[in-house]
């Protein structure tokens, strides 16, 4: 993959994959997300995310969604601790339209009131049903643990209350203070000449008013493991393990992305899914997931089960975190994991969207990208050792943390 880059006069930062295909895709990638919110204002960068199409000075609510969707466009956005996007895929020959509209909504939106209270009922809809799935809820619990008494533990939709308090001063107020112009990414993958993209973003955002500096964040620090019991109504039981991990930019991640794809990654033979599905039928769902932020990250055991073989269960998942802490792989092993993940990346790669919205990500972060081609060499160089250091360290048995989910 052969990326061009370049730093605009105000900050912005554009990446651009060139690539011969009809359809194109970009996106605004802005360096704010929930954990920059203030602890009043919970689940404001999720909410502009949904209010900032509502209206900009020159376009209202309909204007803007029919900008691109009625030439066939897909106009979408997301939320992170740590990130916004903004993004939309459409034929090439659209561009030029595309990033008119991304500025008119990043530096123009108008937030109407009417808009506003419109989209409170909608986002606590979202959380109601948010509330309803403790497969998901689990998760953000358990970071809310783990972070406890830091902005990175707070679930990014925010709650009810919250929401119902957030005004349009209060959203202006945090775009000012957060959306700033150095902490901004454009990427783009489509079939249009560097040259010219550069030409259609710098016409696009130059003449825009500047909005100051990426302030830095406090770092999390001093976690206290826990093993939580809570009643909910549910009717399995549903099991979170894990601990605090890597960061985005250290370079042992590579080698713990490896250990967590063997150990129950989106593999039919994955550690856990053999243990605890296919040998001895405890759980549909099971998995482990490994999540990095900036400065911090957290690695995660995920199962449910009825509540009659949960202390089996969770045995089984002990069981083999030892056998990760205290057993060496073979080299046969270790050749089918790296092959695995190698795979995985492989197919990754045939979606052009993932992978802007990969590189596009790793540039808001890191100010760089590694090509399939480096990672797959970071992985080639894992050994054995190293992979049961990097156990013994994330899985030491004393920082392993436990939230369990029972019926009331």
């Amino acid at each position: 993959m052969i990326l061009h880059t370049i730093t605009l006069p105000n900050g912005i930062r554009l990446v651009h994959q060139e690539i011969p295909t009809p359809v194109a895709h970009c996106g605004l990638f802005i360096n704010a997300g929930s954990r920059d919110e203030p602890e009043t204002s919970h689940g404001i960068a999720h909410f502009i995310e949904h209010t900032i199409f509502k209206g900009t000075k020159k376009r209202n609510l309909f204007q803007v969604l029919n900008r691109l969707e009625n030439v066939g466009a897909d106009l979408n956005a997301f939320t992170g601790k740590e990130e916004t996007c903004i993004y939309a895929s459409f034929l090439s020959i659209y561009y030029a339209r595309a990033l008119d509209l991304f500025q008119d909504i990043f530096f123009h939106s108008t937030f109407p009131e009417k808009e506003i209270l419109k989209e409170k009922q909608v986002v606590a809809d979202e959380i109601r049903s948010y509330l309803d799935t403790p497969a998901e809820k689990i998760f953000d619990d358990f970071e809310d643990l783990v972070f406890a008494g830091h902005p990175l533990g707070r679930n990014i939709l925010g709650t009810e209350k919250t929401i119902r308090k957030i005004s349009g001063g209060d959203i202006l107020d945090f775009m000012n203070h957060n959306y700033h112009l150095d902490g901004v990414v454009i990427a783009s993958s489509g079939n249009i000449p560097f040259a010219r993209l550069v030409k259609l973003v710098t016409r696009s955002f130059s003449n825009n008013p500047e909005r100051g500096t990426v302030k830095p964040r406090i770092p999390f620090q001093n976690f206290t493991p826990f093993h939580q019991v809570q009643k909910k109504k549910v009717f399995q039981v549903h099991c979170l393990l894990g601990a605090p991990a890597y960061p985005f930019h250290d370079d042992r991640r590579i080698a713990l992305a490896l250990l967590n794809n063997m150990l129950g990654g989106p593999i039919m033979n994955s550690r856990l899914s053999l243990a605890l599905r296919e040998r001895n039928g405890l759980t549909y769902h099971n998995e482990s997931n490994y999540t990095s932020y900036s400065d911090s990250g957290v690695i995660t055991i995920y199962f449910s089960t009825e509540a009659s073989r949960y202390e089996k269960a969770l045995s089984i998942v002990h069981k083999e975190l030892t056998r990760l802490r205290t057993e060496l792989l073979t080299t046969m092993q270790l050749h089918t994991i790296r092959k695995q993940l190698i795979g995985q990346l492989a197919i990754a790669q045939e979606s052009n969207l993932s992978n802007m919205l990969s590189f596009g990500k790793s540039f808001l972060l890191q100010d760089r990208f590694d090509p399939v081609e480096t990672i797959i060499e970071k992985i080639e160089v894992v050994t054995a050792a190293c992979l049961r250091d990097i156990a013994n360290e994330i899985f030491e048995p004393g920082l392993i943390s436990i939230l369990t989910y029972i019926p009331k």
